[in-house]
């Protein structure tokens, strides 16, 4: 009688702990805040992004980029003893703008405590790269990340601190966004920052980058 008791034991418990099990698993696995994460003023991940605009177009191919991306690699000037004077990357959160109404100017949040703040503080020269690579376009059409099929651009310039006269409209981008960022400890000094563009690169198709005008980029009228 022993053995099937402890089998009946054994089996109240898994259903007993298999709603809390469950839970559990839901909470580890939980989408994030961030595109498509919750409560995110973003556009619905189970819809298809706006259409690619045509690749000849690499003024508004540029700006399209800059405004469906979240987030890009920033490469700065490293003033680290051990690697100074190199190039130094970083992944960051950004912004142009709330979905469907972009400016085309790449907002960041940052913190003093961040290794490329500290290198922007002695050099603010950065250079941008944004993919669609983390969009599910390149997923759709089976794009290698690398492949200029799976349209990336390139933008460089210099970062610098918002004024107050633009401190509203790049918070606005950028909490709309990215909602987290609102709860980030104040301890860290957090400042709101952009991209001033210089230089442009499109690769979106092979045979090499394009290259935009800020004139051109600023000049693109953006409907989504």
């Amino acid at each position: 009688m022993a053995g099937p008791a402890r089998e009946s034991s054994r089996a109240l418990l898994a259903a007993l702990l298999s709603p809390a099990l469950l839970a559990l698993v839901g909470l580890l696995v939980a989408p994030a805040w961030g595109r498509g994460g919750r409560n995110h003023g973003d556009w619905d991940t189970a819809a298809l992004l706006p259409p690619l605009p045509p690749r000849e177009d690499a003024a508004r191919v540029a700006r399209f980029v800059t405004h469906v991306c979240d987030w890009g690699a920033l490469a700065t000037i490293s003033r680290q003893e051990e690697v100074r004077g190199q190039a130094f990357a970083d992944v960051l959160s950004l912004s142009d703008g709330p979905p469907g109404a972009g400016s085309g100017v790449p907002y960041f949040y940052l913190s003093p405590m961040q290794q490329s703040v500290g290198n922007l503080q002695e050099n603010p020269y950065a250079t941008l790269t944004v993919s669609l690579a983390q969009t599910n376009f390149c997923r759709k059409y089976g794009f290698d990340p690398q492949s200029p099929l799976c349209a990336h651009i390139i933008l460089a310039g210099t970062v610098t601190k918002v004024n107050e006269t633009e401190r509203d409209i790049a918070k606005h981008s950028l909490f709309i966004r990215h909602p987290e960022m609102e709860t980030w400890p104040s301890s860290h000094n957090w400042f709101f920052a952009k991209l001033n563009i210089t230089n442009i690169w499109v690769l979106d198709y092979f045979g090499g980058p394009k290259t935009v005008t800020p004139e051109e980029y600023y000049n693109v009228t953006v409907s989504q």
